[in-house]
């Protein structure tokens, strides 16, 4: 493990991915919530024609993807408010365009090609740059910022959206805000595990703490510590097996979510028939009442 951390090219990527491990799923749980988990792919797919921007314009790939693929989670958030029965297809049109667009850009780019924008799309850690690295703290500082800072706002925002507005919330306000900050978290991702696989880190480990805690704030850490431990063993992986670190990282986090559900079941066979015994008894209380409607309990 010391041979590792000797090149600076692999301590420059364990930062990255330590910082991804953190932001994606403090900001993918709200998405989790919402029941959205596929849109950071569609940000995904929009912030590639940012990339292909960048290396048109000979700007920072890395900051015109965040500005495009803000553009493009502002467009969703839009068409998820007016779209109705035809949202769906609008979304549809979005998300390949911003694909075609970026392979479109990119041929036309004296500065970029193909294969530049491979290492976009499937995550080229071991080449991320001081530069990068700037980046990176940056983007996942404001992410955190928004998604700990706010939490108990994009909580109720998540939760109903309805009441939230009764409470006097500007949800509207909030929904762009996640919108943008979900953008800006697959930018800061891209790097580390590709665009294409991006929404796998931002839900995955979610999914895999929702196995094992009751309340919102117990998912919320335990996602993030799950979040960093595939992140960083991913890369290590990575290099001693000399495989694609975007790829390693999805498949411990599907496997983590498999044995974190395999050995959730029985606790959770028990803590079932527990709150069953105590309805029986007229004894449910408020937080069994919302884990069987299938919500987080408390922030």
């Amino acid at each position: 493990m010391t041979e590792m951390l000797e090149f600076a090219f692999m301590q420059r990527a364990l930062l990255a991915a330590l910082l991804v491990g953190i932001a994606a799923p403090a900001v993918g749980i709200y998405l989790v919530q919402r029941r959205q988990a596929i849109m950071g792919d569609g940000i995904g797919h929009v912030a590639l024609t940012g990339v292909a921007l960048g290396f048109l314009l000979s700007t920072n790939p890395v900051w015109m993807a965040v500005l495009v693929s803000s553009v493009g989670a502002i467009a969703m958030e839009l068409i998820r408010w007016y779209g109705k029965a035809r949202g769906d297809i609008a979304l549809a049109m979005l998300f390949y365009g911003g694909m075609a667009g970026g392979v479109m850009l990119i041929n036309l780019s004296n500065n970029g090609s193909n294969a530049n924008l491979t290492t976009y799309l499937f995550g080229s850690i071991t080449t991320v740059s001081s530069s990068d690295i700037v980046a990176i703290v940056g983007l996942s500082v404001f992410a955190l910022a928004v998604s700990l800072g706010l939490r108990r706002q994009l909580f109720a925002v998540c939760q109903d959206e309805e009441f939230a507005r009764v409470t006097g919330l500007p949800v509207r306000l909030l929904n762009l805000l996640l919108a943008v900050t979900a953008a800006v978290t697959v930018t800061v991702a891209m790097r580390v595990v590709g665009l294409l696989l991006v929404s796998a880190l931002m839900v995955i480990p979610v999914a895999a703490a929702q196995q094992a805690t009751r309340g919102f704030a117990a998912t919320l850490g335990l996602s993030v510590l799950f979040g960093v431990a595939v992140t960083l063993s991913g890369t290590a992986t990575s290099y001693y097996v000399d495989v694609p670190p975007g790829a390693s990282i999805v498949i411990l986090a599907i496997a983590l979510f498999i044995v974190v559900t395999a050995l959730a079941a029985p606790l959770a066979r028990r803590r079932a028939r527990a709150v069953a015994a105590q309805g029986e008894d007229g004894t449910l209380g408020a937080d069994e009442g919302r884990e069987r409607e299938g919500r987080p309990t408390r922030v």
